[in-house]
């Protein structure tokens, strides 16, 4: 989302690192290069004034933080005003209400509000430990009460039925009673998509609104509709009072510019990011992090959390004590490794989040993707047994017949043998420690700005 918004920062943060004090002459120089920046990720022109101005006013005249250079404060100050732009910190939902606790979704078609419901019922099930229930009242697109059932299903998430023969708030009072009945935490409620300017489904959405009082009312709304998705949800909060926004398709090639105005243009928090087509892919919305990346630090805290959530404590323990007990590390554990990559999302996901990941070439960029990933499983899934278990053996006649059973080429499987001797030292380091302990130890290693606390 934030590639061509990255790469140009940097520069202009290159740049400024490479004089050797701040003048005004270079300061001039580096805020021009941040306006068009901000220009070309399409953010709305007051929030670059106001973004400008206030960087001005914190650097023009100061002195300078004596633990810092002169370019390092320059880059604390710009970090500060894109979190200030976005809203300073991470905006939790207000699930404190008596039960159930009711989120209303809204948002116009084709932004991928269905699929958010789902997404949101799953992190609140999984992370929060919520007992959901979600229930549409589209009764414009009949498909859109079958997609949220048959994905409900998936997730085993409970979903209320309902026809389009229905009125949309006899459906949202029915869904409530029964909410209510049943002792459910929280109800998340569908609506039909629409522009502000529908009076008729707004009017319905508003009936809704007002009869059943949503602690939360969340707007969706595609990144990738830059400034126009912005003055989007401005017209609907005029009518509905939102309390939040989520963010969806932002691993699309949207430039930015949503994200960085959204919350100054509506008031509004950014509470959420759908970062992939994938019932997993929804992901807590933090200012301080997204800063982080545009400016090229990465966004390490994130994937720390990630292999948090996703790792199996149980095989880990179990694996800690296999290495412990001098038991090799060998290709099945490395199979296994790779899986707990895609689980995490994939290599993309977890490179975007790296630090200086924008100044990798494209042409390397463009060759580092989750197939490598499944050819790598591929190779390993067309080994024997033994061979697993000893890499050691395979040479010149294994490869070939491993070769031509993946698929691949010799030097595929030359390659694969190098980074899982790679691995293999490294997890010679972890012997005396265990995954668990080193995230911790790592969490607890990283600068203070970079913890999003």
């Amino acid at each position: 989302m934030f590639d061509n918004l990255t790469s140009k920062f940097s520069r202009t943060i290159h740049n400024i690192i490479n004089r050797g004090k701040l003048t005004d002459n270079n300061i001039k120089d580096a805020l021009y290069e941040v306006r068009i920046a901000l220009l070309e990720a399409d953010v709305a022109l007051p929030v670059i004034n106001d973004f400008i101005k206030s960087i001005k006013e914190n650097i023009i005249g100061k002195s300078i933080n004596k633990s810092l250079t002169p370019g390092q404060e320059f880059i604390k100050i710009v970090q500060n005003e894109l979190t200030k732009s976005m809203g300073k910190e991470n905006s939790i939902l207000n699930l404190t209400t008596n039960l159930p606790s009711v989120l209303l979704i809204v948002g116009s078609q084709g932004v991928g509000k269905t699929t958010t419901v789902v997404k949101l019922a799953k992190l609140l099930k999984e992370k929060h430990k919520k007992k959901v229930l979600v229930v549409s009242t589209d009764v414009n697109r009949p498909a859109a009460i079958t997609q949220l059932e048959t994905l409900s299903k998936t997730i085993t998430i409970d979903f209320f039925p309902s026809t389009i023969n229905e009125k949309p708030i006899e459906i949202a009072i029915n869904a409530l009673k029964h909410a209510k009945l049943k002792i459910y935490d929280v109800l998340i409620i569908d609506t039909a998509g629409c522009l502000h300017t529908n009076k008729s489904v707004m009017k319905e959405i508003n009936e809704i609104y007002y009869a059943i009082h949503p602690i939360e009312t969340l707007f969706i709304v595609d990144a990738m509709t830059g400034q126009d998705a912005v003055n989007t949800a401005k017209s609907f909060n005029n009518i509905l009072s939102l309390t939040g926004i989520i963010l969806t398709k932002v691993d699309g090639d949207s430039r930015g510019g949503a994200a960085l105005s959204m919350r100054y243009i509506t008031g509004k928090p950014i509470k959420f990011l759908g970062v992939g087509e994938k019932i997993d892919d929804l992901e807590y919305f933090y200012p301080d992090r997204i800063a982080s990346r545009i400016l090229g630090m990465g966004d390490i805290l994130s994937i720390i959390e990630e292999i948090e959530d996703k790792i199996d404590y149980k095989k880990e323990e179990k694996f800690s004590y296999i290495l412990k007990k001098g038991n090799n590390f060998n290709l099945n554990d490395f199979l296994n490794q790779l899986k707990s990559m895609r689980n995490m999302g994939g290599i993309e996901k977890i490179l975007s989040k790296m630090p200086n990941i924008s100044q990798t070439p494209n042409k390397i960029k463009s060759k580092i993707d989750d197939k490598i990933l499944i050819k790598m499983e591929s190779i390993i899934n067309s080994m024997t047994i033994k061979e697993r278990q000893k890499p050691e053996i395979i040479k010149g006649s294994r490869k070939k017949r491993i070769a031509i059973g993946s698929g691949t080429q010799i030097h595929d499987i030359n390659q694969l043998l190098k980074q899982f001797n790679d691995m293999q030292h490294m997890m010679e380091k972890m012997k005396k420690i265990g995954l668990t302990k080193m995230i911790r130890e790592l969490k607890h290693m990283m600068p203070p700005n970079f913890r999003g606390q």
